[in-house]
């Protein structure tokens, strides 16, 4: 479990710089013209955050094994999906429709952590 989360995470670190670069260089003038620079940047900061928080579950789980571990970093790698894959899609497409994902991408990300949290609440000292 731990190697298919860092696998993931790497995964997600270099999509979220090639990402960041592609909207500063490649698409700054799209993103710009439609409006959607703040919302494209913020999809990339939510990736590369919680690329970091999935490594860091994956660290927890070999000390902390279990089912909340393994729930918080699936629940990292499905709110990375909805939410930054949503905002993505948004601001290249400029299609507000997709708006109504993110919040099902963030609600997946505040469960993750919480997951976390509950992981270690759960251990004994």
């Amino acid at each position: 479990m731990n190697r298919f989360f860092v696998t993931v995470a790497g995964l997600f670190g270099a999509v979220g710089v090639a990402l960041g670069a592609f909207g500063a260089h490649g698409l700054s003038t799209l993103l710009d013209a439609n409006g959607h620079a703040g919302t494209y940047q913020t999809a990339t900061e939510y990736l590369l955050i919680h690329t970091l928080a999935l490594l860091l579950t994956a660290i927890i789980a070999q000390q902390w094994p279990g089912g909340l571990t393994r729930w918080a970093g699936y629940l990292f790698i499905i709110g990375v999906i909805l939410f930054s894959g949503s905002l993505y899609l948004l601001s290249i497409l400029n299609m507000s429709v997709l708006g109504a994902v993110a919040p099902f991408g963030g609600a997946a990300l505040i469960a993750g952590w919480l997951a976390l949290g509950l992981t270690a609440w759960r251990r004994k000292a």
